[in-house]
């Protein structure tokens, strides 16, 4: 099995509107973030002649790509043609995360995903998206005594 995904090693964080802070993710570890398939040779065209310790999206000029920059130049303009306006790059992250967890992600696949220090910290934010549907795993259990039982 391959696994495909994203490895997240280091974060940028933009202090005061101006400065730029480079540091580990906010775990102080890094992580990997799955990417699916359909992503994979999209992105691949974006980075493929990159070196490996480049950015993997960056301003036009090939520097740290602002969030207020972005925002201004295409994000906002994408997000009122997808009928999102007022969606902001960060709120992707939640659509991520509840998409993983729509796909059947456990608790600490998404937890790992997102950088969370715990699972209570992804349960706190995210447990009303966990399947709870006690008659589906009461029918999981019932198949998975059948299989036992040949």
């Amino acid at each position: 099995m391959v696994i495909v995904g994203w490895l997240v090693e280091e974060a940028v964080t933009e202090v005061d509107g101006s400065r730029l802070v480079w540091g580990t993710p906010k775990t102080h570890g890094r992580r990997s973030v799955p990417l699916p398939r359909f992503l994979v040779d999209e992105l691949a065209r974006t980075v493929v002649t990159r070196p490996a310790d480049d950015l993997a999206f960056r301003s036009p000029q090939g520097a740290v790509l602002r969030n207020r920059n972005a925002r201004s130049a295409w994000f906002d303009a994408a997000a009122r043609a997808i009928g999102e306006p007022g969606l902001t790059p960060h709120e992707l992250r939640h659509t991520a995360a509840s998409l993983a967890i729509k796909a059947g992600a456990n608790v600490k696949v998404v937890q790992r995903m997102l950088g969370h220090a715990s699972a209570a910290m992804t349960l706190d934010r995210y447990a009303d998206l966990f399947d709870d549907d006690l008659d589906d795993v009461a029918d999981r259990l019932d198949a998975l005594r059948a299989a036992s039982r040949g």
